[in-house]
């Protein structure tokens, strides 16, 4: 079955400005197959997902944390748990301000404390293709690290797996996807 998600998303749960039944919402309308609520360990609200429930779709919904880790300064690492399997993605490397080697030495770091899946190859749903490299260590993921209704929509993954959440994680740890952007999504030009 062909499946297209999300893989880091922001609610009212943390720092976003749509409630987790409004996201849901909104990615249904985009055609998304699945999403992850990926809040802020430290302004997560204690049991805000706790609703989830009572939310009727037909997505498939993986909650998850984006941690933010201290090593070398800070980083952030979404930490997505399916029923069994769970995937780890490091964030944003584009967001550190560093040189492409620094870069990789700091994922390399983490790697050694955290079992990484992945890295993401976007910042805030915008195409970072300094990443997009085989020099860049984990499979490459294009997210939306969504916040608003804007942000929703503009990177995401499409897969061929089977509707299961542990199926879908597993294709994801074994890189057997793709990466999709918006048109026209580029820093520079926001209004698409």
């Amino acid at each position: 079955m062909h499946l297209k998600g999300g893989l880091h998303t922001h609610t009212t749960c943390s720092d976003g400005e749509l409630s987790i039944k409004k996201v849901v919402r909104v990615y249904e309308r985009l055609g998304f197959d699945f999403i992850a609520l990926t809040d802020h360990d430290f302004l997560m609200r204690p049991d805000c997902y706790g609703d989830l429930g009572s939310i009727k779709t037909n997505l498939i919904i993986f909650q998850g944390v984006e941690r933010t880790v201290f090593n070398k300064g800070y980083v952030h690492i979404s930490h997505i748990y399916g029923d069994l399997q769970e995937l780890h993605i490091f964030n944003h490397p584009s967001e550190l301000g560093l040189p492409f080697d620094k870069v990789v030495d700091r994922i390399q770091s983490v790697a050694q404390t955290l079992p990484l899946d992945a890295v993401e190859v976007t910042s805030k749903g915008f195409r970072s293709p300094e990443y997009e490299v085989p020099e860049m260590p984990f499979h490459k993921v294009a997210t939306d690290d969504s916040h608003t209704r804007l942000g929703c929509g503009r990177a995401w993954i499409e897969m061929d797996a089977p509707r299961d959440r542990d199926r879908i994680l597993k294709t994801i740890k074994a890189g057997d996807f793709w990466n999709c952007y918006l048109r026209n999504t580029s820093p520079w030009n926001r209004s698409s």
